[in-house]
């Protein structure tokens, strides 16, 4: 398959995925717990309705792919090609009425995310790329993305969903680094990142992510010229404890301060 003809298929697979969530944003929306007595971790019929559609895209265009989605688990995963997929990064947002949360739609290649894109169907911005170059489209129109150079920490903004999400030695290390961070802005989700890769933010510290909460980001930082990683500098492929920066000077930073 040509490039024009990946191009015109994620994007569709943006459209139709934003088009079954719409309807449910802003609703007096029934929501699920799905974390069985533990911290909330909600579900809604408009995570379902989204990722049911990209799996019926992806598997009409591309049968010997594989698939892993937040709500519908693994298929095939085992495959060179693997779609990861989350349906609504950031689903408390979306029932809060919050613009914060987006779609994430990763391309794997033997593990290795090569493609990704974050859409935010309600502000009409999509962000995308394949670790090489990094684009923005949007109201305003299209332009590359390119994180900014910070050459200290002093000087960062930093995110984190939200500090309540760490605990024990994991609080104690994400609270040295933003102590020394200029400013800390909390609750964006798959945002912050997106606004790392367009310059905006220079921080991302976060704990316990899933592969579908970062596959899809990886090669829209890296192709903006930023760096993700593990906290202890490992592929961030897979999720766990991820640490990304605009600029490597602050990601080494952070990384020090982390694993103390």
């Amino acid at each position: 398959m040509g490039l024009i003809d990946f191009t015109l298929f994620v994007n569709e697979l943006a459209t139709q995925s934003g088009q079954a969530i719409l309807p449910f944003f802003r609703t007096a929306i029934a929501t699920e717990d799905k974390s069985r007595g533990g911290a909330f971790d909600p579900v809604t019929e408009a995570d379902r309705a989204s990722e049911a559609t990209m799996r019926h895209l992806i598997k009409r265009s591309f049968p010997t792919h594989g698939i892993v989605g937040e709500e519908f688990g693994a298929e095939n995963a085992d495959a060179d090609y693997v779609w990861v997929l989350d349906p609504i990064d950031g689903t408390r947002a979306f029932i809060a009425g919050l613009p914060t949360w987006g779609t994430l739609i990763g391309l794997t290649y033997k593990r290795q995310p090569v493609f990704g894109m974050m859409h935010q169907p309600f502000t009409g911005e999509r962000f995308f790329g394949d670790g090489g170059s990094a684009t923005y489209r949007g109201p305003g129109g299209e332009r590359k993305l390119m994180a900014r150079r910070c050459a200290s920490l002093k000087d960062a903004v930093i995110s984190t969903t939200s500090p309540r999400l760490f605990a024990g030695d994991e609080l104690r290390a994400y609270d040295r680094v933003e102590s020394v961070a200029r400013l800390a802005r909390y609750g964006c989700d798959c945002y912050a990142y997106c606004m790392l890769a367009a310059g905006h933010i220079d921080l991302v510290v976060e704990s316990g992510l899933k592969p579908y909460d970062i596959a899809a980001l990886v090669p829209i930082i890296e192709g903006a010229g930023g760096v993700v990683t593990t906290w202890e500098g490992g592929s961030a492929a897979d999720g766990g404890r991820i640490v990304a920066a605009g600029d490597r000077r602050v990601h080494a930073a952070a990384v020090e301060l982390l694993s103390r």
